[in-house]
């Protein structure tokens, strides 16, 4: 049946949807049985329909820059809405029309979002791909993603040089750092000479894609998925409310550009609640100087990954939260002892939560919820989240006695609206993801009676030793607590007896040094603290691989450890075990 909702009501449908969230905040159960997702209509477009219906004439700020010297500039919404209209013109003039994938390999810059909204006005398809990437990756993306356009900077568009196709090219900056001209690539700049006028709406529908992105490829080949005008822009709603942003909040998003994590928080999340995106540039992490910039700028919530609280607790926390409001870990799950750390310091709770590039943030401890430690919350409103046993493909249903465990899945009967349409071109994932009327995420957690989920691991991370299920999360969540340990992860390492035994590699916190005595505490550490079956019998200090987007490839330590075994190689360096230390036998 089609919708009489016209653009107008469209607005007012997705504003009463995420005013009724706001107004839920801090009733988490009531949120959840009361939020209702937005009727859109058949025309919606969010960045013309939600976003410049709210900048038109708005000098609030809208986007906040605060470069590695502290230096920092702001940008209205009104002024966003007009940059962004006249390089929606520029891109149009070039040849780019509604459909037309566009490859945005832009760095934390204003030219990225004015230009992420460009694309969405035309009703074209977004690409963020990060500036790590390589030409071998280039080629991939545009062929796998159809690029029809790219944007990026100057310095960059020498990756383009063995990459074909016939496909419009646009460099910002105009030349590369040598000054020289960049052959062949339009100007971006040309974009602010134009008059252009507001964008004209391209009529595109809620189900009309927007989004292409690519994983980050922890296990596998990074896979390409697809969102569109409404499983993005509606659904991050979702996030909104588990981050617990309102209108005039200052909120900073530690992320690289090119990964769903950086839509999620510093663009869709932030202006579907009217509030500032605000970035922070560094070259390199300086927990000291990050303290300074959110007391300088009144930041009042931030969203960061574990690796980044990691090193804020081991660093001065003696200044105080400022104006934070709200504190965040997502991109991976947060060990308990972080939390209780920030806890201390700051009187505040850092509140986890869980989704994946192919959908928003579904799972989440949201503003007045009771935190327990460990566990990464409850279903956010609007998101059908279910636990499913792997064996019979049913519902985990809680008993009151202990924890059980399964699958994250959606319920796909329940339509969930932040859901990705699917996997470009690979149909077989696609049926393997959307299988017995659930989509799997792959990842195993245990759910309690009162429906809070805890993070066990990725299916592929999750192994036996002497018959006994190990989640490594639940074992590195117990080595991070040693004051030695920085970062861990737990894989298996073959074992003519057990089959398999737990073995951490071990990143170093600062001050620190590699040798028997640290490897000793360490693994009485985790002897004291681990269940008999969990002991980590070895453990070696490593640099840990991690994918571009800052994941830990547990994936490659795996294959580390078989080919150790396969072919007798002798002890690494700085591995030790368990057997070297008489008094940690058993």
């Amino acid at each position: 049946m089609t919708s009489t909702v016209d653009e107008a009501g469209s607005t007012a449908s997705y504003r009463a949807a995420r005013d009724q969230l706001l107004a839920l905040r801090g009733d988490h159960a009531r949120a959840v049985r009361e939020f209702a997702w937005p009727d859109l209509g058949d025309r919606w477009n969010w960045g013309i329909d939600w976003f410049d219906a709210v900048a038109r004439g708005n000098d609030r700020a809208c986007l906040t820059i605060v470069e590695q010297d502290e230096s920092s500039r702001s940008w209205s919404w009104d002024e966003m809405a007009r940059r962004s209209d006249q390089v929606a013109a520029h891109l149009a003039g070039l040849g780019v029309r509604r459909g037309d994938s566009v490859i945005l390999m832009l760095g934390n810059q204003v030219e990225l979002w004015e230009a992420m909204l460009a694309v969405i006005k035309l009703g074209a398809v977004v690409m963020p791909t990060t500036t790590a990437v390589g030409p071998g990756d280039l080629v991939d993306r545009m062929e796998r993603g159809g690029a029809r356009a790219v944007i990026t900077n100057a310095a960059e568009v020498h990756k383009f040089e063995d990459v074909p196709g016939d496909y419009v090219r646009v460099a910002v900056g105009g030349a590369d750092p040598a000054g020289t001209a960049t052959d062949g690539w339009e100007d971006h700049g040309t974009a602010y000479t134009l008059d252009a006028k507001p964008t004209e709406h391209p009529g595109t529908g809620p189900d009309d894609r927007m989004l292409l992105y690519f994983t980050s490829g922890t296990t596998s080949r990074p896979k390409l998925v697809e969102h569109t005008q409404r499983s993005y822009p509606v659904g991050h709603l979702s996030t909104m409310y588990w981050i617990g942003l309102k209108p005039g909040d200052i909120h900073l998003n530690i992320s690289s550009p090119g990964w769903a994590k950086h839509a999620w928080s510093s663009f869709f999340a932030p202006w579907a609640a009217e509030a500032t995106a605000f970035v922070y540039n560094y070259s390199r992490f300086d927990p000291a100087a990050l303290l300074r910039v959110l007391h300088t700028h009144e930041v009042t919530s931030i969203c960061a990954p574990p690796t980044v609280w990691r090193m804020l607790i081991n660093s001065d926390l003696s200044s105080g939260p400022g104006s934070l409001r709200e504190v965040i870990g997502a991109g991976e799950p947060l060990n308990p002892e972080v939390i209780a750390q920030v806890q201390k310091a700051w009187d505040l709770t850092i509140r986890d939560g869980y989704g994946q590039t192919e959908m928003t943030a579904a799972v989440g401890n949201t503003p007045g919820s009771t935190v327990k430690p460990g566990w990464m919350g409850r279903p956010l409103p609007g998101c059908p989240v279910v636990v499913v046993d792997p064996l019979t493909n049913e519902r985990v249903e809680p008993d009151g006695e202990g924890d059980h465990q399964g699958e994250i899945c959606l319920d796909l009967s329940q339509h969930p609206v932040p859901l990705m349409t699917g996997y470009q071109g690979d149909e077989q994932r696609n049926a393997d993801a959307m299988a017995g009327g659930f989509y799997h995420t792959g990842d195993v957690a245990s759910v309690d009676a009162d429906g809070y989920i805890s993070f066990v691991g990725r299916t592929d991370d999750v192994f036996k030793a002497s018959d006994y299920k190990i989640s490594p999360f639940e074992v590195e969540s117990v080595l991070i607590e040693h004051p030695a340990v920085a970062e861990a992860a737990v894989v298996p390492a073959p074992d003519p007896v057990r089959l398999a035994i737990p073995k951490a590699y071990i990143a170093l916190a600062p001050g620190h040094e590699p040798g028997e005595e640290t490897a000793r505490s360490i693994l009485a550490h985790a002897r004291e603290k681990l269940a008999p079956w969990q002991r980590v019998r070895r453990i070696e200090f490593f640099e840990l691989p991690k994918t571009i987007s800052g994941k830990i490839r547990r994936v490659e330590l795996r294959g580390r450890e078989t080919e150790l075994d396969a072919t007798g190689a002798g002890r690494p360096e700085n591995e030790w075990r368990d057997d070297q230390f008489p008094e940690l036998r058993g």
